[in-house]
């Protein structure tokens, strides 16, 4: 299924290295679900729902992005604003572009859909009935648990490739070292718990040991704390890593796990941790919303 873009200009955006787990047409509606789980309804998919022209959503959706531009928002963009905000959507497009077979997929998150369709059937100028047994339709168990039924889909255990991966760990690591994935999984379990997917795609103490590691010989903390070395990292089977197991990770040794401590905290999670969560935005439900909302929890507090 593709949607016929040729009669309207193509909103511009980035896309985003996110998939689309499974989508139809069910009920003559375009819907779907996408990597991270966010439902979604195309621009076809919520024009047909809210009972308005497909130039319409995409008026709506160009208005939304000059608002944003300008930060004044009138009419219905003020409507649409207040309604958005509550529920934490504050991204300057409504839609999340997805790479789909060479052709742009433009994905409306749930939350918006819901509230334009409660616009089309109580705050329009015209309101209409469509608009009207959508809302209700919907009302009755949350657009995204609709979409979820329409589409038999099954949302996926978050914990499952992060159990995978400590499950085969197998004490790998030398004695008198430590690995990096051990010393964040504490990280890990606040990203899960905060629902960001932790997959193939998303592996934080890649991340971690990256910038650590440039650390380590940007210092010369070898003189100081002894040669770091290689020890074998292996992926579970559902890893796409996992052809070319095992893999070369560092271990570093225990006399410098009070460095690594006091980095981590002093220097990774404030300065790097950040800007890599607002990287992961588009894999968020919530979007940029989230993933600031991510990016501050490890902030410093005061003490008063």
């Amino acid at each position: 299924m593709s949607e016929n873009n040729s009669s309207l200009p193509a909103p511009i955006q980035l896309r985003l290295d996110l998939g689309v787990r499974v989508e139809r047409v069910v009920g003559g509606i375009e819907m779907g679900v996408l990597d991270n789980g966010m439902s979604f309804l195309t621009q076809a998919g919520l024009a047909s729902v809210s009972g308005s022209a497909r130039s319409t959503i995409w008026e709506i959706t160009q208005e939304w992005e000059a608002a944003h531009k300008t930060g004044v928002f009138r009419g219905r963009m003020a409507y649409l604003q207040e309604s958005l905000s509550k529920v934490g959507f504050n991204d300057p497009r409504l839609y999340i572009e997805i790479e789909r077979g060479g052709s742009p997929l433009y994905a409306y998150p749930d939350l918006v859909c819901t509230v334009v369709i409660e616009y089309f059937a109580f705050e329009a100028r015209k309101t209409n009935e469509v608009a009207i047994r959508s809302f209700r339709e919907f009302a009755r168990y949350g657009l995204q648990n609709y979409i979820y039924r329409a589409l038999e889909y099954v949302p996926a255990d978050k914990w499952k490739m992060h159990n995978e991966r400590v499950s085969i760990l197998n004490d790998t690591v030398p004695y008198g070292y430590f690995s990096i994935f051990r010393e964040v999984s504490g990280m890990i379990v606040d990203l899960i718990n905060a629902n960001l997917p932790i997959d193939d795609h998303t592996i934080p103490d890649i991340s971690v040991g990256s910038v650590w590691g440039r650390h380590w010989t940007a210092n010369d903390l070898s003189s100081q704390h002894g040669e770091r070395l290689h020890y074998n990292h292996w992926y579970p089977t559902s890893f796409p890593q996992s052809a070319s197991n095992p893999h070369h990770a560092w271990a570093y040794p225990n006399a410098a796990w009070p460095s690594f401590q006091e980095w981590f905290r002093r220097i990774y999670l404030p300065t790097k941790y950040p800007p890599y969560i607002l990287k992961k935005a588009g894999l968020l439900p919530g979007g940029r919303t989230d993933a600031a909302r991510l990016a501050a929890i490890y902030e410093p507090t005061s003490i008063t």
